[in-house]
């Protein structure tokens, strides 16, 4: 893992643009911008209990791959988490998470995420990226 390269804040429709490129280590890039690690908001749609990880952020759906130390702490669908994690991508994409934080005690969490991923856009990514 090249931890030098940020973790893109991204939202879950945008992950189907992300290409690999033969690079070393390998890589993903989005109208770009080289990565490897996704940021992503959204709630649990489904848990560890019915078998699949699902996050949903309002655009689209991602899986999670966790580490056996995360399953034991929780995850219930509804829940407002992030993850940052290797993106990997399938149908559906696919983050096998690092961090895993629970927001969900956060009034305002969700719209301000969106306004964080449109900030990030506005002043650092390219502004040709749409959902």
């Amino acid at each position: 893992m090249d931890y030098s390269l940020a973790a893109l804040k991204l939202f879950c429709c945008q992950l189907k643009d992300a290409r690999q490129i033969s690079s070393s280590p390998p890589s993903m890039t989005l109208h770009g911008i080289r990565f490897q690690r996704a940021w992503c908001q959204g709630v649990v749609v489904s848990g560890p209990d019915e078998g699949i990880f699902l996050l949903d952020d309002g655009s689209g759906v991602v899986e999670l791959s966790l580490q056996a130390e995360f399953l034991t702490l929780g995850w219930k669908s509804g829940m407002y988490i992030m993850v940052v994690g290797l993106y990997v991508a399938g149908d559906p994409p696919q983050i096998k998470v690092h961090k895993i934080v629970d927001l969900s005690a956060y009034p305002d969490r969700e719209s301000l995420w969106h306004m964080e991923v449109i900030e990030a856009y506005n002043l650092f990514y390219s502004t040709e990226a749409e959902c």
